[in-house]
């Protein structure tokens, strides 16, 4: 079997878009439409991508940089074939030479191995994806002679009155024999009136000198529909938010209002999870079994373990343990870690800390860097004092203490095991173990007061 390389053209400016950011970079489903490409392209076993970058081809750069993937540089936008071309030096000839789109997020890997199987078997020098669809106008026709062989490609505009009437179209998607793909490139010429070359015109080519070129006709011609305008972006993401979840609810996701849903691509839910209208889960969040989530919550890089409830609360690149309940209305920023069965409720935010298993942090409170211990009870309007104006510190809390109402722990102070602090208390020293810490001026009556 042939190594597979792939050519991803992303080289376009996207006028229609009307954006200071390059094409490709707009997201589908919070991850770029070159991204998913890039996807798509390891997923049917790419051994090397090559992206072929031109209009703010830096951006592009800085976006994948961290990608498994080499660049060419296309100057000036010349046409498909002259895009191809920059990528010269990648094509190998004894390589089948994928050619995709960086705005097409919706191709799958699925469809691509097909596309392979096929070219593979019928041993052909070009092969094509084509759909039928019930307008056709505006896309080049895949015309076949009366055996059902493919005899040529041609533009809407060039077409015949009896071709228009074609439906099958050119995807424009091909996987090249690289001996076939460099062959063609060689003799591609831009006599025509907008003076580029098209990668199109390599299949009559490779015709001619005796190659073998065929199309494999697929039923949904939505994977291959390219991304030019707002508009456009928006039905890629309904298509691409429906995709993700009717893959999670074969996998025994509840959701209770899929249109309402938004999962990015990254995301893993465990099964018998629910998740109500409203959700928003980013990044590379992980869901165990058995959790609901929602209405209105939205999770970023998160990771939750069996059983969690999150309702009408955000969460952010932290973890939340088994049987927890978040919400509603919390906040957890980053870099927390919440334990086991710990209750963080109403109005309460949680910022670079760590909280133990069966702590409860019920309502109206702020916990920032802070190591929280097990069992504790944090009395509503408790509120770890961590930044002096220049510097934070952290507040360190044993197990087993009880935090009264409004009390203000001001760190660095440490809390030790077992203790009590009475409601209203401003701590500023440690608490030793089994303690009753009361920081707050004795109350005084003052008789008459009012009527003086």
């Amino acid at each position: 079997m042939n190594k597979l390389k792939v050519i991803i053209l992303a080289a376009g400016e996207g006028k229609r878009m009307k954006s200071k950011l390059p094409k490709v970079l707009h997201k589908v489903q919070g991850k770029t439409m070159v991204e998913h490409v890039i996807d798509t392209a390891e997923g049917c076993g790419a051994e090397d991508i090559c992206v072929v970058v031109g209009h703010g081809a830096e951006q592009v750069k800085e976006a994948l940089k961290d990608r498994k993937v080499s660049f060419a540089l296309q100057e000036k936008q010349l046409g498909t074939g002259h895009a191809v071309m920059q990528a010269g030096d990648f094509i190998d000839e004894d390589s089948d030479i994928l050619v995709l789109y960086g705005d097409t997020p919706l191709i799958t890997p699925a469809t691509i191995e097909k596309l392979l199987d096929f070219h593979r078997s019928e041993n052909n020098s070009i092969s094509i994806i084509s759909a039928l669809i019930d307008d056709p106008a505006g896309y080049g026709r895949i015309i076949r002679d009366k055996n059902g062989s493919f005899l040529k490609n041609v533009e809407h505009k060039d077409a015949t009155e009896e071709e228009r009437l074609v439906k099958e179209v050119n995807s424009g998607i091909y996987c090249f024999k690289g001996s076939a793909l460099k062959k063609g490139l060689s003799l591609l010429k831009n006599d025509n009136a907008q003076g580029e070359y098209y990668l199109p015109d390599t299949l009559e080519i490779i015709l001619k000198d005796g190659g073998r070129v065929n199309a494999m006709t697929v039923a949904d011609a939505g994977e291959f529909a390219g991304v030019n305008s707002r508009v456009q972006l928006a039905q890629a993401e309904v298509a691409m938010r429906k995709r993700i979840n009717l893959k999670h609810m074969e996998n025994g996701v509840t959701m209770i209002d899929p249109e309402n849903t938004y999962i990015e691509s990254d995301v893993v839910i465990g099964m018998d999870t629910v998740l109500l209208p409203g959700c928003v889960l980013e990044g590379k969040t992980v869901i165990g079994e058995n959790c609901t989530v929602g209405p209105n919550s939205r999770l970023t890089n998160m990771k939750l373990g069996n059983g969690v409830k999150f309702q009408y609360s955000t969460g952010l690149d932290s973890s939340v343990d088994d049987g927890t309940t978040v919400g509603p209305y919390a906040y957890i920023r980053p870099d927390c870690s919440i334990g086991k069965n710990v209750r963080i409720g109403d109005f309460v935010e949680v910022k670079n800390s760590n909280v133990g298993d069966g702590t409860k942090v019920s309502h109206l409170t702020y916990i920032g860097d802070t190591d929280a211990g097990e069992r504790i009870n944090f009395g509503c309007g408790t509120v770890t004092v961590n930044y002096d104006g220049k510097k934070k510190f952290r507040t360190v809390i044993g197990d087993d203490v009880f935090i009264g109402c409004n009390t203000n722990l001001v760190a660095p102070v440490k809390v030790g095991d077992g203790s009590y602090i009475a409601a209203g208390s401003t701590i500023t020293e440690d608490v030793p173990e089994n303690c009753l810490a009361i920081a707050r001026e004795r109350q005084t009556n003052k008789s008459g007061w009012v009527k003086r």
